[in-house]
């Protein structure tokens, strides 16, 4: 499998934004716009990611401000973390996590996010559980994780 940050990438934009799109349904716009900021922006926020295998995304990831939730404070937010089911339970996730932390601390960020519904995943992945939030139009709090980088 082959990692792509997406700044360096632009071939992969609009192929990214579609396979995001198709993954959480979010306005597919909010994705080009998201990652044309990463394209011609040096700031480390937003941020893109993809794995490939074979020339067809089977992983990927985000970093914005905030992922729609809120706790405005805590930032900047991994999001859109997703893994085909073909690759699920074969280190892709945690192998795509550990990358965008790496590479988030090389951009000067020592501290990222997570709002997520999954319990005891983002443990075994080196990310701790902070707090409760309340995210934009959802029924219930989920959990936000965060992760340290040293």
């Amino acid at each position: 499998m082959t990692l792509y940050k997406l700044r360096g990438h632009p071939e992969w934009a609009e192929r990214a934004a579609r396979w995001f799109y198709e993954k959480w349904g979010i306005p597919l716009d909010a994705y080009k716009d998201s990652i044309a900021a990463c394209l011609k922006d040096e700031a480390s926020v937003p941020q893109w990611y993809i794995m490939t295998d074979g020339g067809e995304i089977c992983a990927g990831a985000g970093v914005i401000e905030n992922d729609f939730h809120d706790r405005k404070d805590l930032f900047p937010n991994v999001c859109a973390v997703y893994v085909e089911p073909l690759y699920r339970g074969r280190g892709v996730a945690r192998g795509l996590l550990d990358a965008v932390c790496r590479d988030m601390a090389g951009l000067g960020v020592d501290t990222l996010y997570l709002l997520t519904d999954h319990v005891g995943f983002y443990e075994r992945c080196g990310w701790r559980f902070l707090c409760m939030a309340q995210g934009e139009g959802d029924d219930r709090p989920s959990r936000i994780y965060a992760h340290q980088m040293n």
